[in-house]
């Protein structure tokens, strides 16, 4: 993966946020506040633009530009732990021009573990997390696939693990309001965290 791979896999993802936003919203409004989709949209749209035309080849630098454009695009609590997940993976690779689905695979456990400690949570709670942990979990049993296989594997494992949300109840934010309520319902955060890993895949599908 280098920095022309990290413009295309950002490019694509924004689309694909901006093809699921009405759903977003929708999932959303079913116990948050209902701009989940706006705030997705609009933030992976900011960081695609803030390094298209980038000279800049350190993996970590672009990251954390798109982090920072991303963060302001996107004032929300997703927006928020989102971009502590995409700052933790800049921190991993600075100073790297290339990197391996290895690396990367740690890095993106570099930034679930800042979320998880700026954020109080874990897998489990009906969050993002249960999306995001199971696909880096696939992406780094797969270190020996190509990147096609192996992020194919980690978009699998990733929606596997927002679909488990529906049987979670909600312990953070106003989704825990509803408590036993929110059983049965997909956690809309898991549903954006799947769709990033569907965006890493597509792009290497198609190239």
């Amino acid at each position: 993966m280098n920095s022309q791979d990290v413009k295309g896999i950002l490019s694509i993802i924004s689309g694909i946020m901006d093809e699921n936003r009405n759903y977003l919203i929708e999932l959303d409004q079913q116990n948050g506040d209902g701009d989940l989709g706006v705030s997705m949209s609009a933030g992976f749209k900011a960081a695609s633009e803030a390094i298209k035309d980038s000279a800049e080849t350190d993996l970590g630098q672009l990251f954390m530009a798109a982090s920072k454009a991303f963060n302001e695009a996107a004032p929300s609590t997703l927006g928020t732990i989102l971009t502590l997940f995409f700052m933790g993976i800049a921190k991993a690779i600075r100073g790297k021009t290339e990197i391996t689905i290895e690396e990367i695979a740690t890095a993106m456990n570099e930034g679930i573990n800042r979320i998880m400690e700026r954020a109080k949570s874990k897998p489990g709670e009906k969050t993002i997390l249960d999306a995001l942990y199971p696909g880096v979990q696939g992406l780094k049993e797969s270190s020996a696939l190509s990147f096609s296989s192996a992020f194919e594997n980690a978009y699998i494992k990733a929606s596997e693990g927002s679909e488990s949300t529906r049987n979670m109840k909600s312990v953070h934010g106003r989704a825990a309001y509803f408590a036993e309520k929110s059983i049965g319902v997909l956690d809309g955060g898991s549903v954006a965290g799947k769709l990033v890993f569907e965006g890493f895949y597509n792009y290497y599908k198609e190239k």
